[in-house]
């Protein structure tokens, strides 16, 4: 694995991803410092690749079976070409490896016959980038979140979180997490599930990988332990 800086390496899992309410707001610890992300309205009545605005609703609309009920995305503010869909993709790898492309914030899930599932990402920023091959070690539903302690350092506000905070709408990891594995060890590295659709086609994580909620959620479904993942240079 390549590392774009050793610093990467501090974040536990989804560590500087964040909170979207109180005090500790999530965006906060998603953009770090202020990094203004531009919100892409849909124009006409279909997205890119004749999706419609009515279709991508439906795709990611609420979730009201899960154990903590998922609202709908505001689509507007995803890029049309980030939503989920079904594309030619030649790769030598086996059906069911995930191919990470962070150069073009795009998560594949590779099929039979020439096809792959893609799906918008929002991935490391400058620095934090990393590449290289992986599995997944570990999965987790609702997942509890641990600040390391590098990042309480960084952000006292994230101490009080230090014993762990429970799985729920408002935690860092969100309602899926894959963990990445190498050799047996944890890289810190996740691809999790996210709330913000604004993240989605940027680079603002400390190295990990955050899929819309509704396409985390049908990532993990069919993603058992032990799964290849391939990171690929930005």
């Amino acid at each position: 694995m390549e590392r774009g800086n050793a610093a990467a390496g501090e974040d536990h899992a989804a560590a500087e991803h964040g909170l979207r309410s109180g005090a500790l707001s999530r965006r906060s610890f998603l953009f770090g410092s202020a990094i203004g992300l531009g919100a892409l309205g849909l124009s006409g009545c279909a997205g890119l690749d004749g999706m419609s605005v009515a279709e991508a609703e439906k795709l990611y609309g609420p979730v009201p079976t899960e154990k903590f009920p998922i609202p709908g995305v505001d689509v507007s503010k995803v890029n049309p070409k980030y939503y989920r869909r079904t594309v030619r993709y030649e790769s030598k790898e086996a059906p069911g490896t995930i191919i990470v492309d962070p150069g073009n914030y795009y998560v594949y899930r590779i099929e039979e016959d020439g096809y792959a599932t893609r799906y918008g990402a929002n991935v490391g920023r400058s620095g934090f980038l990393w590449s290289g091959d992986a599995y997944v070690g570990r999965k987790g539903e609702w997942a509890t979140w641990t600040p390391p302690k590098e990042m309480i350092k960084r952000q006292p506000e994230a101490a009080k979180y230090a014993g762990g905070m429970p799985g729920g709408l408002d935690n860092p990891l969100g309602a899926r997490t894959l963990y990445l594995y190498q050799n047996g060890n944890y890289t810190l590295y996740t691809i999790y599930a996210t709330s913000d659709p604004e993240s989605i086609g940027t680079g603002v994580t400390s190295g990990c990988v955050g899929l819309l909620s509704q396409d985390m959620i049908d990532l993990y479904s069919r993603t058992p332990v032990k799964t290849k993942v391939v990171v690929l240079p930005a």
